[in-house]
C-alpha cells in the first residue's frame, strides 16, 4: 500500500530551488500512486491548493513592530503554527512527513509535532541552517565554519545582514532548535550532496541519520532537453542563476570581458543593475534577464558550455544538473557540491575565485571536443525521477 506523504515547505510556488524541489517531489510521489498533502505559509503568490486552508498565517520580518514580533515568535514555534500543523496531521494522517525549507517562516516545531503523531520524519536540507544560523556559511564574502562549534559566533560577528538584532534572533533560534533536539525529532536528513553530508557530520550530526540523495530534474523538463538537438552548438557560453556576490558572477564577468567568446547571462538579483551598467559597453556580454523554463532549455542546449563560478558552499545546484541534462559541459568552481557533479568527460573545474584558472578553464572548454550526446545520456540516467524515487522511498521506509 502506497504511503501517505505530507510535504512541508515555507512557500508553495517556484520561488527558489527549495520550492522547485518540493513541487517536483509532489508530482513525483503522486505519479507513483501516493496520496500527497502539502503544508506551507499563506502567501499571495502561492499556487492554489486544496490544502491551503491548513496553511499557517503569513509572517513578515520586514513589517512593523507587531509583525516583527509575530515573525520572531514563529521562528521559535509559537503562535498559530502548532494549531495549523496539528489540524493537517489529524485530518490527513500521514505516514511520512517530509520537511524541506522550514526555518523562520514555518519552524522546526513541525518536526516535533509530526514525531508526536508517530510519523516518520524526513528532512531534505537545502542550505546549511542547521550548522550556520545565517544559512550560507559565509562571512565577509568567504566560507566560514565558526558556528559549527559555537553558534554564539553568529551574534558576535553580526552575521545576519550585519544587524545585531537580526543576529540575536538567529542565535536564539539556533539555541532553541539545537542539534540534540533536532536529531530526536528527525529520523533521516537527506543531504543532496556528499559535501553537505560531510559538513553535517563535521557539525556533530549522527552519520547514521544522513542520507545522500541528489536532486532530480522533473520529467517535463527532461523531455524538453531530450526534444532539442544536442549537437547543434553555437559559439557562446552561458551563466544561468542569481546575480549575487556569492554566486561568483562578478568574478565571471571580469574574466569574460577579456575573453573573445560570447557570454549570455540569464537571471536577476541584487547585482543586476550594477553589472549591466558596468559591462554595457562590452559587446560580447549579453544580459538576458529572467528566462522561463523553455527559454533556459534552449539557451543551454545550444551553448558550447555553461559556467558555475560560485564562491560559496553550493549544495547540489540545479544549474549544473540541468546543463548536463542538456548535454552541455560545465565549467565549475571547486567548492561545495559542484565538483561531485563534474568529471573529465562532462566539464572542467577551477579553483573558486581564481580569475586566472577560470579564464583557462573557459578557454579549455571551448577548444575541447565534447561528446554532447554522451554527456546528456549519462545525466538523464543519473538525475532521472525513477532513480530518485527508488532511493527516496527506501529512506521513507527505513
Amino acid at each position: 500500500m502506497a504511503q501517505r506523504i505530507l510535504l512541508v515547505n515555507k512557500f508553495y510556488y517556484p520561488r527558489g530551488g527549495d520550492c522547485v524541489v518540493t513541487l517536483n517531489t509532489q508530482s513525483l510521489l503522486r505519479s507513483r500512486g501516493h496520496e500527497v498533502a502539502v503544508f506551507s505559509m499563506q502567501y499571495p503568490e502561492n499556487i492554489e491548493s486544496e490544502w491551503s486552508k491548513y496553511f499557517a498565517g503569513e509572517v513578515d520580518f520586514s513589517g512593523g513592530l507587531k509583525a516583527k514580533i509575530a515573525a520572531v515568535k514563529r521562528t521559535l514555534g509559537m503562535g498559530d503554527i502548532k494549531q495549523s500543523f496539528a489540524r493537517i496531521l489529524d485530518d490527513f494522517k500521514p505516514d511520512v512527513v517530509h520537511l524541506h525549507n522550514i526555518h523562520s517562516y514555518i519552524s522546526p516545531v513541525v518536526a516535533h509535532l509530526a514525531k508526536q503523531h508517530d510519523c516518520r520524519v524526513v528532512w531534505t536540507l537545502h542550505d546549511y541552517k542547521l550548522l550556520c544560523p545565517s544559512y550560507a556559511c559565509l562571512r565577509n564574502g568567504s566560507p566560514c565554519e565558526l558556528c559549527f562549534t559555537s553558534k554564539l559566533n553568529v551574534l558576535t560577528k553580526r552575521c545576519m545582514k550585519g544587524s545585531l538584532p537580526a543576529s540575536a534572533i538567529a542565535w536564539v533560534e539556533a539555541l532553541k532548535w539545537n542539534r540534540k533536539r533536532l536529531e530526536s525529532d528527525v529520523d533521516a536528513f537527506i543531504c543532496p550532496s556528499q559535501f553537505m553530508a560531510h559538513k553535517m557530520e563535521q557539525g556533530g550530526f549522527n552519520p547514521s541519520k544522513l542520507h545522500v540523495l541528489c536532486n532530480f530534474v522533473d520529467p517535463v523538463k527532461m523531455q524538453s532537453f531530450e526534444s532539442l538537438p544536442v549537437d547543434e552548438r553555437e559559439p557562446y557560453y552561458c551563466y544561468v542563476g542569481r546575480l549575487s556576490q556569492e554566486k561568483g558572477i562578478a568574478t565571471l564577468l571580469e574574466v569574460a570581458q577579456s575573453l573573445p567568446f560570447a557570454l549570455k547571462v540569464a537571471g536577476n538579483g541584487p547585482l543586476e543593475q550594477e553589472l549591466r551598467d558596468k559591462y554595457s559597453g562590452v559587446n560580447h556580454i549579453e544580459f538576458m534577464g529572467m528566462l522561463n523554463a523553455t527559454q533556459v532549455s534552449h539557451l543551454l542546449n545550444h551553448a558550447t558550455c555553461s559556467v558555475i563560478p560560485s564562491e560559496w558552499y553550493e549544495n547540489n545546484p540545479l544549474s549544473v544538473i540541468e546543463s548536463l541534462c542538456a548535454g552541455t559541459p560545465v565549467v565549475g568552481a571547486e567548492i561545495g557540491g559542484i565538483p561531485e557533479l563534474i568529471e573529465n568527460q562532462n566539464g572542467v573545474t577551477f579553483a573558486w575565485g581564481n580569475d586566472t584558472e577560470l579564464k583557462q578553464a573557459i578557454d579549455e572548454a571551448f577548444h575541447r571536443q565534447w561528446n554532447y550526446h554522451d554527456i546528456q545520456q549519462q545525466a538523464l540516467k543519473d538525475f532521472s525521477d525513477d532513480y530518485h524515487y527508488n532511493k527516496l522511498i527506501n529512506i521513507y521506509k527505513q
